[in-house]
């Protein structure tokens, strides 16, 4: 067994079982005890796992248990605590993942989606052309493309106590998605969406339920601080509480985490944020009510991006569909062209160019880098059906090459 192999086994079983001695894992893996101790200690150097006589325990639930209590339930004495001791955190320990990880707070929604001819007309019923239930919501779906894209990702997201909880577990656990936390709801269902997708161009037509997306507490956003210290980039959209949404925000400022936002669904609530953001990706319809320009082509999205810049946003990518996305970074503007693509289904497309977009920024590229690789995971995305089925990274390259 390899090395790393050997240290992921440790990682899973921790995960499991919470604590674990050298003895067990030395007659496991059929090597030395001094074999054990050492990857135990590269664990703990990386923050995963904390030493114990004779073993280690896993540090996720310990420090999450101990920020709920230490706080008191009050997240803002969580985030003065961390802004104290921003000078802290080195930026080379939390760099030491190769991969990059990103961390996503973010909705599990489970989605029903019919195929149809066309849209339905007000008022009439129509004779779909197949169904499907699986797996969405925008968090899930941009975690999906960020693993995809090979980052490390920690998926953070809320679901009811009901038939779909189980589903949404199921399927995170089976995902490529590193690690999850997933917090339930006692009040609310699990999110769902009804969507339509159209046989005759794959544009589609979703209405949501966010149910338990929008019941995370402040003391959930607070115990999900050792996952986020551990990242690169925090990952946000518009699905969950707004609330819960802007304090990920916060503790991501103060732990010294570069902020993405996907103002989707649109609201205006993400004015209230802006000084927060490193980027935000709006599409053409976001970008239009966030800055009160009617985007339709590249120059109209240069004056939005412009009003959405000075409204306190440090970067903005507007993201286009087939005209590709236009960045603002400073006052350099750069437009992305599209790659072509044989449409199937666009549901997922602003999820995939946000996930891997995202992944792309926490291995150290540029904005444009980064959103150049995101165009061309969307590209292969939207020529699959459904949102979460996302393409490989070494699809992408291969695209790539053919720029």
């Amino acid at each position: 067994m390899f090395l790393e192999e050997r240290r992921n086994n440790i990682l899973d079983y921790l995960d499991k079982y919470e604590r674990v001695s050298v003895a067990y894992l030395a007659t496991s893996f059929a090597v030395t005890k001094e074999t054990i101790r050492s990857d135990l200690n590269v664990l703990a150097q990386l923050g995963l796992v904390q030493r114990c006589h004779g073993g280690a325990i896993v540090i996720r639930r310990s420090l999450q248990a101990k920020l709920i209590t230490e706080t008191d339930g009050t997240f803002e004495v969580l985030l003065r605590r961390l802004e104290s001791q921003k000078r802290k955190v080195q930026e080379p320990e939390r760099g030491k993942n190769m991969r990059g990880k990103v961390c996503i707070l973010g909705s599990f929604n489970v989605d029903i989606v019919a195929r149809v001819a066309r849209f339905p007309k007000g008022g009439e019923s129509l004779l779909a052309l197949g169904s499907t239930l699986g797996p969405g919501g925008k968090g899930a779906n941009q975690a999906m493309a960020a693993s995809r894209a090979g980052a490390q990702v920690h998926f953070v997201s809320k679901v009811g106590k009901d038939q779909f909880s189980q589903f949404a577990f199921d399927h995170l656990s089976a995902s490529e998605i590193h690690s999850f936390t997933l917090y339930q709801s006692e009040t609310e269902p699990t999110g769902n969406a009804i969507i339509y997708v159209s046989q005759q161009d794959g544009e589609n037509m979703i209405a949501i339920y966010s149910g338990a997306n929008k019941t995370i507490t402040d003391e959930e956003v607070a115990a999900i601080a050792p996952e986020l210290a551990g990242a690169e980039v925090l990952l946000v959209q518009l699905e969950n509480n707004f609330n819960a949404t802007l304090n990920a925000m916060k503790l991501a400022n103060a732990l010294g985490i570069r902020v993405i936002l996907n103002p989707a669904p649109y609201s205006a609530d993400a004015l209230q944020c802006l000084e927060y953001v490193d980027v935000i990706t709006p599409n053409e319809t976001e970008a239009s009510l966030l800055s009160g320009v009617e985007v339709t082509d590249l120059n109209s999205a240069k004056e939005a991006a412009q009003r959405i810049a000075a409204l306190g946003a440090r970067r903005v990518i507007i993201t286009m569909g087939a005209r590709g996305a236009m960045i603002l970074e400073g006052s350099q503007f750069q437009h992305i062209p599209a790659f072509p693509a044989l449409s199937v289904d666009t549901t997922g497309a602003g999820d995939a160019f946000n996930g891997a977009f995202a992944a792309a920024i926490a291995t150290g590229q540029t904005i444009a880098q980064a959103a150049t690789y995101a165009a061309a995971f969307a590209s292969l995305a939207v020529e699959r059906e459904g949102a979460s089925n996302m393409p490989q990274h070494q699809q992408v390259v291969a695209r790539l090459s053919q720029r």
